[in-house]
């Protein structure tokens, strides 16, 4: 996957942020585990969580 950098960083992202607020809310800590291993072994590395 092709990442990107962040802003003035020098840190390597991929183009698609995976928004993090729902965990502990909506899905329990089985699926949540279940669906952050998928996210990374897809190539994706950045959670977001919170307000920008």
């Amino acid at each position: 996957m092709e990442k990107r950098i962040l802003g003035k960083t020098d840190l390597n992202i991929a183009p698609i942020v995976f928004g993090g607020n729902v965990f502990g809310w909506t899905i329990d800590e089985q699926k949540s585990f279940e669906i952050l291993d998928h996210f990374v072994e897809s190539g994706f590395n950045f959670i977001r969580h919170g307000k920008w």
